[in-house]
Parts: C-alpha cells; sequence; structure tokens
C-alpha cells in the first residue's frame, strides 16, 4: 500500500430545523461548549492517524473528491457507520472499529462492499461474527495508545490518592447504591483521598492532570470494547482496580429481548502488570486490602504492558497489514 490510504472518519450531524443548518450550528456549539472532546470512536481515529504520522504512512482524510477520481481505492471507514454508505460505489471498504454497538443497528450489509470488519477486541468480534446477517470477514484491531502524552509524573505523589472512574452506564438507580457508594465509602476508610471522575463529565486535559496526583484507580463499568480511559491510566503508570463482572452483554436496546451474548469483560487488554479485578462488591471488599498493600510492592508495572502492545506506529502498521490481507 505504497498509494496513500484514503482515511473516512465522521460524527453524525444532520441538519435539524433547515437545510445546511448544521454549520452555523456546529460554529455555536464550538463557541459555548468550548472544542470537543474526544469520545472511544473519536479516539480510534485521532490515534490511527498519529499512528500513520509517526510510521510515515501517506494518507488522506475524508478526501471523497481523491477517492472519487482514484478507479477502485479502497476506502478505511474508522466510523461512524454512516459514513459507509456514502462511499460510492465501486470502493472496497475497510470498516472499523468504530462499528455500531450491534449489527443489527444497520442495514447495510449485503449492499456495500465491506472486505473486512475490525473489531477492537476479541468478544467484540466474536459477537459480530456470529451476528452479522451474511457473511463478511473479521479482525481484531486495537488502536495505539499515545504514551508521550499519558505518561508517570516525575516524582510519585506523596500523598495516598485514589481516583474511581465511573463509567456505569446502565441501571444506576441500582448499581450506584451497590456498588458506586460501597467502593467510595471503603476507599475513603482507608484513609485515601477519594476523587471521583464520571464518563462523559471531564476534559481530557483535566483527567491527564488527575492521573499525574492519584497512586491507583479504581474502573466502574459493565464492559469495554478496548478502554481507552483505563488504558490512559495504566500508560501514566496508575495501577487499576476493575469491577468485571463479565456475562452477558447487558446493553438495554439489545439485551435480553434482541441479544444474548456472553461472556464480556470491562478490561479487554489486561494482565498482572497492570492491577487486579473483582467481579462485586463482595469481591470488591476482599481484595482491596489487599491491592493496597500491594501498591508500593513494585508488583505492578502498568505502564510497561501498555508500551509493549499499544505502540501508536505500530498499530499503525498492524492496521495496514491487515487491510492489505483482506484486499490481497
Amino acid at each position: 500500500m505504497s498509494d496513500p490510504l484514503f482515511i473516512f472518519y465522521e460524527e453524525p450531524d444532520p441538519d435539524r430545523w433547515f437545510p445546511g443548518d448544521r454549520f452555523p450550528r456546529r460554529v455555536i456549539r464550538r463557541l459555548l461548549r468550548g472544542r470537543p472532546q474526544p469520545g472511544g470512536v473519536m479516539r480510534w481515529f485521532l490515534n490511527l492517524q498519529t499512528g500513520l504520522e509517526l510510521a510515515g504512512i501517506p494518507h488522506r482524510v475524508n478526501d471523497y473528491r481523491g477517492l472519487r477520481r482514484t478507479p477502485g481505492a479502497p476506502a478505511h471507514v474508522v466510523g461512524k457507520p454512516h459514513v459507509v454508505t456514502a462511499i460510492p460505489p465501486g470502493h472496497p471498504i475497510i470498516y472499523g472499529p468504530g462499528v455500531a454497538a450491534h449489527p443489527l443497528e444497520n442495514d447495510f450489509w449485503g449492499r456495500a462492499d465491506l472486505r473486512l470488519i475490525l473489531l477492537s477486541c476479541e468478544w467484540f468480534r466474536a459477537m459480530y461474527a456470529r451476528d452479522l446477517p451474511v457473511k463478511i470477514p473479521t479482525a481484531v484491531w486495537p488502536a495505539g495508545v499515545d504514551t508521550r502524552e499519558w505518561c508517570p509524573p516525575a516524582a510519585l505523589p506523596a500523598d495516598r490518592e485514589i481516583l474511581v472512574y465511573d463509567k456505569i452506564r446502565w441501571q444506576r438507580d441500582r448499581l450506584v447504591p451497590e456498588l458506586l457508594n460501597p467502593v467510595m465509602a471503603a476507599v475513603a476508610k482507608s484513609g485515601a483521598k477519594v476523587h471521583h471522575l464520571r464518563y462523559g463529565s471531564y476534559r481530557e486535559e483535566d483527567y491527564r492532570q488527575l492521573l499525574q496526583r492519584v497512586g491507583a484507580m479504581v474502573f466502574l463499568c459493565e464492559h469495554e470494547t478496548q478502554g481507552f480511559a483505563y488504558l490512559q491510566a495504566l500508560a501514566c503508570g496508575v495501577p487499576v482496580l476493575a469491577w468485571d463482572r463479565g456475562g452477558f452483554w447487558q446493553d438495554p436496546s439489545m439485551y435480553p429481548d434482541r441479544v444474548k451474548f456472553a461472556p464480556v469483560t470491562s478490561v479487554p487488554y489486561f494482565d498482572e502488570r497492570c492491577g487486579r479485578k473483582f467481579a462485586d462488591t463482595a469481591a470488591f471488599h476482599g481484595i482491596w486490602p489487599q491491592f493496597l498493600s500491594e501498591l508500593n510492592s513494585g508488583r505492578y508495572r502498568p505502564r510497561d504492558y501498555v508500551t509493549s502492545h499499544f505502540d501508536l506506529a505500530g498499530q499503525a502498521r498492524a492496521y495496514v497489514e491487515l487491510c492489505r490481507t483482506a484486499l490481497a
């Protein structure tokens, strides 16, 4: 693939009240809210783009005109799903990892010339491979992590501070009193200063600065397909104690009436260098004292895990190789 890659990524932003109103609304949003914060799908795109630049791999972003002028050139649609239908006929598509939560959410299967679907972890790939209405090759590809930006502080924090990262998506009326509140209370009881951060309520820079101050993070999320937030913490040298209940994928828009799939995990990329896991509140109370005692023992080397698996340029090259094989 010596020719430039045509990379596509767009957030849905349809007109709302009259044709073309999305453009002034975009400007007004920027003025009122500031620069948009990247979510997981945007982060896949940004980190792939950075990795391609570091690896010296030429690419063009959202160049529909250039694609049309290059007969048969593949389109690399990182996301989101609506972009698939914007690719002109005659161009094979590599799609992902910014796909819909489940194949049932889209209806372009069998019409678009999809040569490969990239999913960011194995359990997500397995669910897609099982439930796709037509046979399309799938593969696992997670984006790299920018370990230049996400790095440990020059000196370890003097005081013990713990971050509780709250990405509880569903059933909060039950899980906040049954899980989040007991976790917060146990951390506070141990004498640590507790920081509570809820997903979607912060700016990346504030999160990065907070990770310079804490000695560990408790990560609460039903499931993840890559988990940039906890990987960024690991890259900063912060060990993670992760709630990993396993079991079924429980997106309430699909489960249990339309889709049942298991097992899932909240930490698809994790080993003994990263920290520990617990299944429920009782298990947390059992493992929390041990986890605390191990923080200063040198047992955990979370940054080593990230640097050995999520190099930006290395993952960009892996992306190109997967695409090359699929298009051969």
